[in-house]
C-alpha cells in the first residue's frame, strides 16, 4: 500500500479504530446494527482503517426518525461504522478543543454537566447579589433552531482554527511534542472537513411515518434548514461542535462584553447583574452579534428578566434565595412517566428506575415531593424499603 503525505501510520490508525470501536459500541451490545458490524469485525475496521488511511472514506446515509420524549424532536442517527468515526476524531480532538472553551461552558464536558451549571448559576447570583442581601437579575436568553441553524463553512473555519492554534501557540513545547508523537494534523484536518460539511439530508433514511413531522415546528428540521445549514442532533460530534461554534459567542461575551457573571448550556445561556438596565442593553448587542458573526437568532420568546428573588429556572432546577427546588417541567416528566412505572413488574428495574428519581431529587429541597410521589406509595413498599432520608431504594 503506498503510503499518503502525512505521518499517522496505518497500524496506529487501526489500533485507534479498534478503541473507537469498543468505545462506540458501549451500551449498543444487544443493537441489531451492531451485531452486524461485530460479526466481521477485523474485516469491517481493517476496511475503514484503508478507507480513512487512503483519505477515501465517505459516510453512509444517516437513519432519520422522530422522538417524543422529553420533547418532540427530529434526530439523526449515523451508519454505526460512521459512529466508530466520530468516536476516532472525538478521542484525537476533544481534549485540544476543550482547552478552548471558558469554565463556564457546561455541555458534553466531563465534569461540567447539567449539575455543575446549576451550582455555577447559583454562585454567580450569590457572588452579584452579595449572598442575596441586594437584589439582582438574571438575563436569561435562548437560540432559535439552534443546531438547524448552524452554517457549517464557518463552523468549519472556526474549527481549523482552534486546531492550528493549539497546535502551533497555545500549548508548551513538551505537550507539542507529546501530541505531535501521537496526533497528525494533517490527517486531524482531513477528518474535520469530511465530518463538518457532511450534509446529513442527504440520501438519508426517514423512520416511521410522514406524518409524524407535521408538528414539528420548521425551526427545528434539517430537511427545512438553510443551504449548508445544520448538523444532526445524535451525533457524538455535534455535541462537540455545537461547543466550538459556540465558543464564539463565549469569547464575545466575556472579553468583548465583559460579562463577568456568564454560563452557557448548548444554546441556553445567561447573565446575573445587579444592573437590570445594562442586561436591557446586552439584548440587542448580542442579537447582532449573533445575527451579523454565526448567522443565528434569538428566541424573542425565551429571552427574560428575572428577579434572583422571585427565583431562575435553569437545566431543569428552579433556584431561589438559599434553596433550590425541581423544575415543574422535570417534575412534570417524572409524574408522566410514574405509571408506566407501576406497571413495572421486575422488582430490579423498579428499583433501578426509582433510583434515578431519587438520585434526582438529592440535589434539591425536595423531602415533600418524595413523601408525596414514592414514600406514601404502598405499591413500592412490597418490593423494598427506603433510606432513612427517602434518597435510596434498597429491595427486600
Amino acid at each position: 500500500m503506498e503510503k499518503p503525505p502525512f505521518n499517522l501510520s496505518y497500524e496506529q490508525l487501526l489500533f485507534d479504530l479498534h478503541q473507537a470501536y469498543f468505545d462506540a459500541r458501549r451500551h449498543k451490545r444487544k443493537k441489531s446494527y451492531q451485531v452486524r458490524f461485530e460479526k466481521y469485525m477485523e474485516q469491517n475496521l481493517r476496511e475503514l482503517a484503508h478507507d480513512l488511511f487512503t483519505r477515501t472514506y465517505k459516510a453512509q446515509p444517516s437513519t432519520c426518525f422522530i422522538i417524543e420524549d422529553p420533547k418532540k424532536r427530529e434526530v439523526f442517527a449515523a451508519d454505526f461504522r460512521d459512529r466508530v468515526v466520530h468516536h476516532l476524531y472525538y478521542n484525537y480532538v476533544h481534549e485540544l478543543f476543550e482547552r478552548t472553551f471558558i469554565q463556564d461552558s457546561y455541555s458534553c464536558i466531563k465534569g461540567r454537566g447539567t449539575h455543575y451549571g446549576i451550582n455555577r448559576l447559583e454562585q454567580h447570583i450569590r457572588q452579584e447579589s452579595l449572598n442575596y442581601t441586594e437584589t439582582c437579575y438574571v438575563l436569561k436568553m435562548d437560540i432559535q433552531g439552534y443546531f438547524m441553524h448552524i452554517n457549517r463553512q464557518l463552523l468549519l473555519e472556526i474549527c481549523l482554527k482552534k486546531l492550528r492554534m493549539m497546535q502551533f501557540h497555545r500549548i508548551s513545547k513538551k505537550e507539542k511534542q507529546c501530541w505531535n508523537d501521537v496526533l497528525d494534523f494533517d490527517f486531524i484536518e482531513y477528518l474535520t472537513r469530511e465530518i463538518v460539511l457532511l450534509n446529513p439530508v442527504g440520501n438519508c433514511r426517514r423512520k416511521g411515518k410522514i406524518s409524524d413531522w407535521d408538528s414539528l415546528p420548521a425551526a427545528k428540521s434539517l430537511f427545512c434548514s438553510p443551504e449548508g445549514c445544520g448538523l444532526p442532533i445524535g451525533n457524538l460530534t455535534s455535541q462537540l461542535f455545537s461547543n466550538v461554534y459556540l465558543g464564539e459567542l463565549d469569547e464575545f461575551m466575556k472579553r468583548t462584553l465583559k460579562c463577568h457573571r456568564y454560563g452557557r448550556y448548548v444554546d441556553d445561556f445567561y447573565v446575573v447583574s445587579i444592573d437590570k438596565q445594562w442586561l436591557r442593553l446586552l439584548i440587542e448587542q448580542v442579537r447582532s452579534f449573533l445575527n451579523g458573526t454565526l448567522f443565528l437568532s434569538l428566541h424573542d420568546g425565551k429571552t427574560v428578566i428575572r428577579s434572583s428573588w422571585y427565583g431562575v429556572e435553569f437545566l431543569g432546577a428552579y433556584l431561589k434565595p438559599h434553596r433550590k427546588y425541581v423544575s415543574n417541567q422535570c417534575l412534570h416528566r417524572m409524574n408522566k412517566k410514574l405509571p408506566t412505572l407501576f406497571r413495572e413488574k421486575n422488582p430490579y428495574s423498579i428499583r433501578a428506575r426509582l433510583n434515578s428519581y431519587l438520585g434526582i431529587f438529592s440535589h434539591y429541597s425536595s423531602y415533600s415531593l418524595r413523601k408525596e410521589m414514592f414514600l406514601d406509595k404502598n405499591f413500592f413498599w412490597t418490593y423494598g424499603i427506603f433510606s432513612r432520608n427517602g434518597l435510596l431504594f434498597v429491595l427486600k
